[in-house]
């Protein structure tokens, strides 16, 4: 029988691999294509993206991966938050200026939901295509979970693709509502209450 994934903290050697797992994780999602459905624009931007989207999370110590370095996630830590200047910096030379509009709208959603209080957020977790199926992203929330749980606060996230909406719900995340503007899939953010 399989042993059960193991996760360790993935230090700034390790980034651009995490880079690389999240380019492969999120390539048929349906925000990130939506983002960018043409996949060199894909391929080119989404390491740098995702870097940005993570904000100071290596700094911080809060990217985690499985052992066999087939899944990983970036979690921000209270105070953490994505690189706002960055983020509009790729997108601005990245999509077309006639969607920049609706590009613009649906983070401002996402920025609309996003908790005020003290809180952790999962801004980025993905597996290898090749590896799903396997439990890596379960042990990934479980491990970082654990720490949220230790700290008694809340947690959040947004859901890109419907298929992992069940994964959050086991690990106590509700649905908070929807975000969709114009020709955009849904995304859905989803809130952990903290437990004592």
């Amino acid at each position: 029988m399989d042993q059960p994934p193991k996760v360790e903290q993935a230090g700034e050697d390790r980034r651009a691999a995490v880079q690389h797992t999240m380019t492969l994780g999120f390539s048929s999602d349906p925000v990130a294509r939506w983002i960018w459905p043409d996949g060199h624009t894909y391929l080119s931007h989404m390491p740098k993206f995702s870097s940005a989207f993570g904000g100071n999370c290596f700094e911080s110590g809060t990217v985690f991966e499985t052992d066999c370095h087939g899944a990983a996630a970036m979690w921000l830590p209270p105070g953490g938050e994505p690189d706002g200047d960055t983020i509009e910096q790729i997108l601005g030379a990245t999509v077309a200026e006639d969607r920049m509009e609706e590009v613009g709208a649906f983070f401002e959603q996402m920025d609309e939901y996003h908790p005020h209080e003290e809180h952790w957020y999962l801004p980025l977790i993905a597996a290898d295509p090749t590896k799903t199926g396997r439990g890596l992203g379960a042990a990934l929330m479980k491990h970082a979970l654990a720490k949220v749980d230790e700290a008694g606060l809340p947690a959040y996230l947004e859901s890109s693709n419907p298929r992992n909406i069940s994964l959050y719900e086991r690990h106590g995340f509700e649905i908070m509502g929807e975000i969709q503007v114009g020709s955009s899939p849904v995304m859905t953010p989803m809130y952990r209450a903290a437990r004592t």
